[in-house]
């Protein structure tokens, strides 16, 4: 069967999109003639804008996870008038493979995971053993008979904007800055602790001069709230001078969207930060990227970097015989993290 119109269903997260970039790329490599579209929630959607060789982006309006039980029919109907020839599913979820299904797209392709195979035109068996995530994505699309290409993930923010946005709220960019990235959607046990960040802006500020600018969404501002608090504690007990415009500490937390973030992270001297959406994203805009890992696994999701040319990630762990517990909170005293110190972190910086 000829394709002409294709349609990848992306990750509903952001870092799990990052790391199926590479095999969009696949993708694109084996379909160079054909209209590929990627269609994604509304909160990830935008970053397959900054992502070449994608034609059209769909947004979803349906909504992910347990949500989907009633919001289903709104996906199928967006997918169904698209009039693509064959979908590609990322997800696992059972609800995707419905979705595709009800579409009324001929060709369905995907993992025969969640007991959706019936829903598949083409149910590839999961792939055994442990593989990082990008590595996983691009076995479904190796076992639909697409070559590999290299693990790299790279986006193509717009840079101009970003910069406009760092100066009108007082970054001079003459100077370099640090980026932090101090949330993280999946629960505190990824969390470096807001104790380190603070004592590391003090250091790049008092130190090197540069400034620190703090992301992430609006539930990660209480977080940046805290690093703040305590850098005007460890400024105060160092009597310190007064900071300047140009080597300070900026919250810029819950104030940008996904295209302005990517933007902001290409342009930092380098972004630290949990194991996120962020850091992923940080990475693909080809960003030297310091990452901290506790509680989940670096052999699976540390960052992709943005091309052979890009800087390699530098992934800081403390090894201690609980990590990675993958839990959401740590029951013990948050040991894999308390292992990593400021002095680590402002060592790897470039």
């Amino acid at each position: 069967m000829a394709i002409d119109r294709l349609v990848l269903v992306s990750p509903n997260w952001l870092g799990d999109a990052v790391m199926a970039l590479p095999a969009l790329a696949d993708v694109r490599r084996h379909y160079p003639a054909a209209h590929l579209a990627v269609a994604a929630r509304g909160s990830v959607a935008p970053l397959f804008t900054m992502v070449a060789g994608v034609d059209e982006v769909v947004s979803l309006p349906g909504r992910g996870g347990l949500r989907a039980a009633t919001s289903w029919q709104q996906d199928a109907a967006m997918l169904g008038s698209g009039g693509f020839d064959a979908a590609l599913l990322f997800p696992n979820s059972l609800a995707t493979g419905l979705i595709a299904s009800k579409s009324g797209i001929a060709e369905r392709w995907g993992f025969a995971t969640d007991w959706r195979a019936r829903f598949l035109t083409r149910a590839v068996p999961k792939p055994s053993g442990s593989l990082h995530q990008g590595a996983y994505y691009q076995a479904l699309t190796t076992a639909l008979g697409m070559p590999p290409g290299p693990l790299h993930a790279k986006v193509w923010p717009d840079t101009d904007w970003a910069r406009q946005v760092l100066r009108e709220i007082g970054l001079d960019l003459d100077e370099p800055f640090v980026v932090f990235a101090p949330g993280a959607a999946y629960g505190r046990a990824k969390q470096w602790l807001p104790e380190r960040f603070a004592a590391l802006a003090h250091r790049l500020i008092q130190q090197r001069g540069w400034g620190v600018v703090m992301v992430g969404a609006h539930a990660d501002r209480d977080v940046c709230r805290e690093i703040e608090a305590r850098l005007s504690a460890i400024a105060k007990a160092s009597a310190d001078k007064p900071s300047s415009r140009l080597n300070r500490l900026i919250d810029f937390s819950g104030k940008s969207d996904l295209a302005t973030l990517a933007g902001i992270l290409a342009v930092a001297r380098a972004v630290v930060s949990n194991d996120s959406g962020a850091m992923h994203l940080a990475g693909a805009v080809g960003t030297h990227v310091v990452a901290m890992f506790g509680a989940t696994n670096e052999t699976r999701t540390s960052p992709l970097s943005a091309g052979p040319e890009a800087p390699t990630p530098t992934i800081l762990t403390h090894s201690v015989f609980c990590r990675p517990c993958m839990l959401r909170e740590c029951p013990i005293d948050h040991r894999c993290m308390r292992g990593i110190t400021a002095e680590q972190a402002f060592e790897s910086l470039p």
